[in-house]
């Protein structure tokens, strides 16, 4: 009888609680992540790789306080955790948001702005350029493994942002000026076709008061959209440096919440 495993009640919640908040915090990241809150994801993978995820990290979760998971304490404790994966997801999100509204810009430019189509993910309607763009994020995103260095982020976070800790020592400042950063940083990569579109339009102006006779609209219309793809074209091929320098601000931003 000496010879049996002996487990008490606080060792088994103990056991409970290392993988049932890195579960919940994986979970509500991987819901508010972009790509990964697409419907054709199905919430079942989510479960299982947010599960699989917690599994693994649940060894490396630095000790917390003895809360019991059936308790209220534990309650408060879950709603922290999918605060903190849902505003880390938002933070994320901004940087696809980016190129959306980079995109939507260049659209409005060209005259495209009533090209639109459905946006799967949030099943609203968005520019036809800001879905190209909003593509060539996701797939540059993954060829530079962003994906893993987020989960780096999630994993960090719980020596950052052990569990337990409150929720007003996050540093929200960061996701606040965040917001403002998607405009600024949208307008100052579409600025370039900004101008070159103007400087068009511009010109046709000029000539339809040189020469009123003439039909500006049957020539300037096709001008305008063949120069929109070319600042299109332009804008895309500078895209990878572009968005690895947005990137690591976003993940900067996303650490120095937890500071």
């Amino acid at each position: 009888m000496n010879g049996l495993i002996s487990v008490t009640n606080n060792e088994i919640m103990q056991l409970l609680g290392s993988v049932w908040w890195p579960f919940v915090r994986f979970s509500a990241f991987f819901w508010a992540m972009p790509v990964f809150d697409n419907p054709a994801m199905l919430p079942r993978a989510r479960i299982l790789l947010s599960f699989f995820l917690a599994f693994l990290v649940a060894p490396q979760v630095p000790p917390f306080p003895d809360i019991d998971v059936f308790s209220l304490d534990a309650a408060v404790v879950t709603v922290e955790q999918i605060l903190f994966g849902v505003v880390m997801g938002l933070a994320l999100r901004m940087l696809f948001e980016v190129m959306a509204q980079v995109g939507l810009i260049l659209s409005m430019q060209m005259g495209l702005s009533m090209a639109l189509v459905v946006d799967p993910g949030s099943g609203n309607q968005m520019s036809l350029l800001g879905n190209l763009f909003w593509l060539m994020t996701a797939l540059l995103f993954f060829a530079i493994n962003g994906h893993l260095i987020s989960l780096q982020v999630i994993v960090d976070s719980f020596y950052s942002w052990p569990i337990g800790a409150s929720f007003y020592q996050l540093n929200l400042t960061n996701l606040l000026l965040l917001f403002g950063w998607i405009f600024s940083s949208a307008l100052l990569v579409a600025l370039p076709s900004v101008i070159a579109m103007l400087l068009v339009n511009m010109t046709f102006g000029i000539a339809s008061r040189a020469a009123p006779s003439l039909n500006i609209f049957v020539l300037g219309f096709p001008m305008s959209l063949l120069l929109g793809f070319l600042c299109v074209f332009l804008t895309l091929s500078q895209m990878g440096t572009i968005f690895s320098e947005m990137c690591f601000t976003v993940l900067d931003s996303m650490r120095g919440m937890m500071e």
